[in-house]
């Protein structure tokens, strides 16, 4: 445990959170994998399936579903906490406007009596929510008290973290249902790539279009700048789902047009996000601080 954890805070998340094993390191982070049912069987995201065994499956015509993860592995995170001499535990799960992963963490922290727990719904996802926690973990580690984390930290982190993701195609979304306010317009064909974010509701938003995949990276970079306050401190947030060559190429041009950033957090998308978006997703995202 880390000396400055003077408060014995551990973060829980879940798998969509998209925190890779080096990005997690010995940090205390515990993840919940959700639950996705194939044609052969139910995995646990980032267990014993990962977004190219998705990619493969949707290729070949299979459109998996995804689940809420069980009360089992629910507890079982809570268990390992405790055991691993923690006292209190700052969730951070996958936005309430895509799934019910919150409410049924959230239900369930309420029967503990041994563990102090606060959960919230990140009204994010992916990336947005990673980087989250990840500098929540920042926080703790230079003396954060817990009620500040819980009482303005966080809600702070919520409202001032911005990501924006192109997806390759609008099929997965329409089919799995998680179209919510992004427009399933019919521009596949001319090439139109929508840029999507989160509403402030968590429901996925479409926020830009533009034509072709050179101007994805613009667009996206252009977001992140719109985001910025002047004198105010950023994290930012990079990742991709099966386009690695092209997150490379962005996370170099973000360094590039953001100099000042604290931190650069890179990520690849999750099994369960995957279901619904496919591949050829590239994304990145700015965190304010202290505002």
């Amino acid at each position: 445990m880390n000396l400055s954890n003077a408060e014995k805070i551990a973060l829980l998340t879940d798998s969509t959170a998209d925190l890779s094993p080096a990005l997690v390191g010995d940090k205390p982070i515990y993840v919940i994998p959700l639950k996705i049912v194939c044609a052969d069987g139910e995995y646990s995201d980032g267990v014993d399936i990962f977004a190219p065994d998705v990619y493969d499956r949707l290729h070949r015509g299979e459109l998996p579903r995804t689940s809420l993860p069980d009360g089992g592995s629910i507890s079982d995170a809570l268990d390992r906490i405790k055991a691993d001499g923690y006292e209190k535990v700052l969730a951070v799960m996958l936005s309430s406007g895509l799934s019910g992963t919150y409410n049924v963490v959230r239900l369930q922290a309420e029967t503990r009596r041994d563990l102090e727990i606060a959960v919230f719904d990140s009204k994010s996802g992916s990336l947005g929510m990673g980087i989250m926690v990840l500098q929540l973990w920042e926080d703790i580690q230079a003396g954060a008290s817990w009620d500040w984390l819980v009482e303005k930290r966080l809600p702070s982190l919520i409202a001032n973290t911005f990501p924006f993701f192109s997806v390759d195609t609008l099929e997965y979304l329409s089919k799995g249902g998680r179209i919510g306010k992004v427009a399933a317009f019919a521009g596949t064909l001319l090439s139109i790539k929508p840029i999507i974010s989160f509403a402030e509701d968590g429901q996925l938003q479409s926020v830009a279009k533009v034509r072709g995949r050179r101007q994805v990276q613009d667009k996206i970079l252009d977001l992140m700048e719109q985001r910025l306050r002047p004198g105010v401190r950023y994290n930012l947030g990079v990742a991709n789902g099966g386009a690695p060559e092209e997150m490379k190429e962005l996370a170099q041009r973000i360094r590039e047009r953001f100099p000042n950033a604290e931190h650069i957090w890179e990520g690849a998308i999750d099994a369960t996000l995957s279901v619904y978006i496919g591949d050829g997703v590239l994304g990145g995202g700015i965190q304010l601080l202290d505002v």
